[in-house]
């Protein structure tokens, strides 16, 4: 393990709360160790839950596929599938795969590594800047950010066990969060959330994508449990993330405020799908997300 790499996963186990520190150490978890030509090794931070984080695993494979990707050219979409859970107590190895070079797209495939099995498999394409058509989905008319209780504030008191962890995503819930709907008898058919890296961000626009994709997956499966009022922590819910995709739009900082507003088209067979939409604070369209998510309330 490199120095870089025990850094972050000590120090993200150290840092409390949010803020710069703990957002540094998410850069460094994100700043693979080179182990041979097109192999990457990355860690956990020490302070994890049972099994890796999906939003890290995706975010650390994504950036392994980006080292093999010329500089002028930007990721557009991913796809991924959960295969097994990962352990957070070993490094994990990225393998990518070169599938493409051409002209103006590069394909990439990367397979996470653990134990000798794969845990995480991701395809990746990447584009050189084009003009072309152009439109986007509106957003939805909500408060400004700041104006909107801190994660904390909304958590203090009802003893959710995964509010302890250092965060470096600040979350602002636009409405009521879904552990207080699941009290109220509420059913909302979107969750809408504020977000944005608690701290300031590198230039590099790889790391502000593979930051939101580490986003993505933190709240995509509320969408889900709150139309049916029960909710992690406090009800009997084992979830897991089955499968991950995203498109990116446009360019965008993941510093700065974007809405993520999720909703769930369907559940059944232990299963539930949820889509959700990233806007910039100016309105623009940035990113789409799917996901489905394995859900068994026991």
């Amino acid at each position: 393990m490199t120095d870089i790499a025990r850094t972050a996963a000590a120090g993200l186990d150290e840092a409390a709360g949010g803020g710069q520190a703990v957002l540094d150490r998410l850069v460094d978890l994100l700043d693979l160790e080179k182990v041979e030509e097109d192999f990457y090794r990355g860690v956990s931070p020490a302070h994890s839950p049972v099994r890796v984080f999906g939003g890290q695993v995706a975010g650390q494979a994504l950036v392994a596929a980006g080292r093999t990707v010329p500089e002028d050219r930007r990721v557009h979409s991913l796809h991924a599938y959960f295969i097994r859970g990962g352990d957070p107590s070993v490094p994990i190895l990225y393998e990518v795969d070169r599938i493409r070079d051409g002209r103006s797209f590069t394909t990439r495939r990367v397979t996470a590594i653990q134990h000798g099995k794969a845990i995480f498999a991701l395809s990746a394409s990447f584009q050189k800047d084009e003009q072309g058509l152009d439109h986007g989905e509106p957003m939805p008319d909500v408060p400004a950010p700041d104006t909107l209780p801190t994660f904390g504030e909304r958590t203090a008191g009802f003893g959710l066990r995964f509010t302890e962890r250092p965060r470096p995503i600040d979350v602002r819930y636009v409405g009521e969060p879904p552990w207080i709907t699941r009290a109220t008898g509420e059913r909302p058919e979107s969750n809408r959330v504020w977000m944005r890296a608690d701290g300031t961000l590198p230039a590099d626009q790889l790391l502000h994508v593979c930051v939101l994709t580490y986003a993505s997956d933190m709240t995509l499966l509320d969408s889900i449990l709150a139309r049916h009022g029960v909710y992690w922590d406090v009800d009997k819910v084992l979830g897991a993330s089955l499968d991950h995709a995203l498109w990116f739009h446009r360019p965008f900082r993941a510093d700065e405020w974007f809405l993520y507003d999720s909703t769930s088209p369907s559940a059944s067979g232990a299963r539930g799908l949820a889509t959700g939409r990233f806007f910039a604070q100016n309105g623009t369209h940035i990113a789409t997300v799917v996901q489905e998510g394995l859900l068994r309330v026991l």
